[in-house]
């Protein structure tokens, strides 16, 4: 593939992004990512925390956005991507658990959990979100492939790339996590919040 089409249609793919409330509700983009802001802002400032989940590709933005997060954002938290965690409760309880699991025993109705899933229909993912729910947190989900995966209609807020390229939804959804990061950098830094 030469490089102006890879970028190319990088660009035309983050033109695509879809976001959606509870019950589907559309919403637009731009808007669904400053409520985001509010929603994680929100929670943070009642003691809550940032929970971070996805497999593979999706697991690395989970790892490097939990750091990001914490260290540049000031903001608790965390990714269970630890491999000791993730390979004891898959012995124990099954792969589809190892989200699941911790979430049950860590999260706190203040949390907010971002669950990452390039398909949206990865096991773990939607297991670790029942969980989350459960546990009267907030979820806000990134996915992609097709647009009726089931993780797209599970959180208070869903972020959807209509796209089946694992790299470009991967790249996307890291944007959308540093957007959103670096919104809360910039309120921190001028005072408001």
């Amino acid at each position: 593939m030469p490089l102006a089409k890879y970028y190319k249609d990088l660009s035309k793919f983050i033109k695509l992004i879809e976001a959606n409330g509870i019950n589907e509700e559309k919403l637009n983009f731009s808007i669904a990512a400053e409520e985001a802001i509010a929603l994680i802002l929100r929670q943070n400032s009642q003691g809550g925390k940032l929970i971070f989940i996805g497999n593979g590709g999706s697991a690395a933005i989970a790892s490097h956005m939990a750091i990001d997060y914490w260290r540049n954002g000031k903001i608790k938290a965390t990714a269970f991507n630890e491999g000791s965690l993730l390979t004891c409760i898959s012995n124990d309880f099954g792969y589809k658990h190892v989200f699941g699991k911790p979430i049950e025993m860590f999260a706190d109705p203040r949390d907010v959990l971002i669950a990452i899933s390039s398909s949206g229909r990865s096991e773990n993912i939607i297991n670790g979100v029942k969980a989350a729910l459960q546990k009267t947190a907030q979820v806000i989900t990134l996915s992609g492939f097709s647009p009726d995966n089931p993780l797209r209609k599970m959180g208070k807020l869903n972020f959807y790339l209509p796209c089946n390229a694992y790299s470009h939804i991967e790249i996307i959804h890291e944007t959308i996590c540093h957007y959103i990061l670096e919104a809360i950098i910039e309120k921190r830094a001028e005072g408001k919040i």
